[in-house]
């Protein structure tokens, strides 16, 4: 008979489907012990976060005891210092200041980061001034900040350009801020530019500046016990180890005729040597960025400085602003720092060099551009008018030294080195030009023949990039500042270096006669006083000296500005010098002769 359902399946025999129970208990089994491993592996990380949660609460009550013995310290500082009279320390909330600029673009980076923190250590761009109303203070609004009973113009008792409330200054721009306990000393000398305390007696005359050469005859320093105080604490040990970094030294340990103070600034004065030296502030010239660079006039009358997309010039009497010079046609975008600025010699034009490598000439009086020259390939840094007013040189980062001639509106030399060029300067006598560089070396040119007449290297040569050179005033002799952290002075060659070389001649090499060590960071500006009796520096350690260029010791050091001092400039009148630094300050100072018992 015929199966009716074909389609239905036929049951599979006993023994197949006890194999298929097989393997899906198999099966089972695997999946369990697979099971397991997961949840045993799942238990150990859970372990492991719970002792990382365990850590992390020990670290944070570890951090909040910190915090709290941290604060207890502060706030026991604080009342120290309310005890012994000293200001209280401005809060944090000043508004960010706008990041230095970027300096250098050329082979080797050049000057990146000098300004910036980082590097040798040195402290980072400063809060921005501030008014009263927690504003940022705008040029032209010049406060005094001489010492009472100075010849300065009096100011405010608050200056509303500080950084919220009156700060302590730091000894030396890193470590913890002492209080202000600096007085000045006794009676108060009376003040008159260009010196402080009437006429130089004969032991205060300037000194012989350059070895080997006539001078003014130096008194020997008083005897030890003379020249220091009773109460002083510092052995004759202490002092010779500290020697010329007087930053190193305690204010509250000095005798007062040793130490000078002003509102937000203060000078500590050389104990090893004979104080010679006075100093105070005249002027506080408050900008909206970073002052680059201070310039005087020739007849002492204005000061220059140059900071983001212009320029400006201050009233050396009043120290108000009476001209602001900014090219509105520039197509460059962003920061347009004005790195170097510099007078004419007879005062009409004020030449500067900005990172959008043009040199302006500016007439100051209409306030319009006279000259603009093209060239360079790279930033410009630095600029010098030739005495006769005709020439300019110019140095720049492309590893050129130029030569612009005003009369004929065009670049007459090129020089080219091997590296980035820091900085220029040209003689008194306007025959040679002087460049600093990356490759630590200074060289000089006769501008006439285009003969390199001196190089500065070897042994007695910088161990790092020359960022800053400057000729004395008798020509012979020229000063440069490394980054490095020391001053170099050199005499140029074993010959009269005013003597007309014939092209050909060969290149010496400059004699170094002085070291000058003392600074803790870079030295980003040299200068000499024209009379040529003293050496100024400024330096990222955020301090100005002043040093004897013939024995190298310091003579004083002045801390005011709140972070690196950039650039420094004597007045050719002398009595008074200027400084520009990345606290977005320049500022206007009187020295003269120490008149004190």
């Amino acid at each position: 008979m015929n199966n009716m359902y074909p389609h239905r399946a036929q049951q599979p025999p006993p023994n197949r489907l006890g194999e298929l129970l097989d393997q899906v208990r198999a099966e089972f089994e695997a999946q369990s012990h697979r099971s397991n491993d997961y949840d045993q592996a799942m238990n150990g990380q859970i372990h492991e976060l719970e002792l990382v949660k365990t850590k992390i609460w020990q670290l944070e009550q570890t951090h909040l005891g910190m915090k709290s013995k941290y604060e207890e310290e502060i706030q026991r500082l604080h009342h120290e210092l309310e005890q012994r009279g000293g200001p209280a320390q401005a809060g944090h909330g000043a508004n960010a200041q706008p990041p230095p600029p970027a300096i250098g673009h050329g082979p080797a980076n050049l000057f990146q980061g000098i300004m910036a923190g980082g590097g040798q250590g040195g402290p980072g761009l400063a809060p921005p001034p501030q008014d009263q109303q927690g504003q940022p203070g705008m040029p032209g609004h010049m406060q005094s900040q001489g010492p009472p009973g100075l010849n300065a113009p009096p100011g405010p008792p608050n200056n509303p350009f500080a950084y919220g409330q009156p700060q302590v200054p730091a000894l030396n721009g890193y470590g913890p801020q002492p209080p202000q306990s600096i007085t000045s000393p006794g009676p108060k000398p009376r003040v008159g530019p260009p010196h402080l305390g009437g006429p130089a007696t004969p032991q205060q005359g300037p000194a012989n500046p350059y070895p080997g050469s006539p001078g003014v005859a130096r008194p020997d320093p008083p005897p030890q016990n003379q020249q220091i105080a009773p109460d002083f604490q510092y052995t004759h040990a202490q002092l010779e180890k500290i020697g010329n970094q007087l930053s190193e030294l305690d204010p509250e340990k000095l005798p007062p005729h040793f130490k000078r103070q002003g509102e937000d600034w203060h000078a500590v004065f050389n104990p090893r040597v004979h104080r010679r030296l006075d100093v105070e502030l005249v002027f506080n010239l408050p900008h909206q960025s970073v002052v680059c660079c201070v310039r005087f006039s020739q007849d002492g009358r204005f000061v220059a400085t140059g900071c983001n997309r212009s320029a400006q010039i201050f009233d050396v009497t009043t120290g108000k602003q009476v001209c602001h010079l900014q090219d509105h046609q520039t197509t460059a975008d962003g920061d347009l720092y004005i790195r170097s600025v510099c007078f004419s010699p007879d005062g009409r034009y004020l030449a500067t060099g900005a990172e959008d490598k043009i040199i302006r000439v500016w007439d100051i009086a209409t306030k319009t551009i006279h000259h603009s020259f093209a060239g360079h390939d790279q930033d410009i840094y630095s600029l010098d008018f030739a005495s006769d007013g005709r020439y300019i040189a110019s140095g720049s980062g492309d590893r050129s030294i130029r030569l612009w001639d005003i009369q004929e509106d065009q670049c007459v030399l090129t020089l080219q080195i091997e590296d980035g060029v820091t900085t220029v300067a040209i003689s008194p006598d306007g025959r040679y030009v002087a460049a600093g560089s990356l490759d630590k070396s200074v060289r000089i040119w006769d501008c006439q023949t285009a003969v390199m007449v001196e190089r500065t290297e070897g042994e007695q040569g910088h161990k790092d990039s020359v960022y800053s050179v400057a000729f004395a005033p008798n020509g012979t002799h020229l000063v440069s500042g490394s980054l490095d952290k020391t001053i170099r002075m050199w005499k140029l060659g074993n010959r009269d270096f005013q003597q007309r070389l014939q092209p050909g001649s060969q290149t010496t090499s400059g004699e170094c006669v002085r070291v000058f060590e003392g600074h803790k960071d870079f030295v980003l500006s040299v200068a000499l006083t024209p009379d040529g009796a003293w050496v100024m520096s400024g330096s990222k350690d955020r301090g100005v000296q002043f040093w004897d260029p013939e024995t190298g010791h310091a003579q004083l050091m002045l801390q005011g500005h709140k972070n690196s001092v950039i650039s420094v400039a004597p007045s050719p009148m002398g009595g008074l010098f200027a400084t520009g630094s990345g606290d977005m300050k320049a500022r206007i100072w009187r020295y003269g002769p120490y008149v004190g018992h």
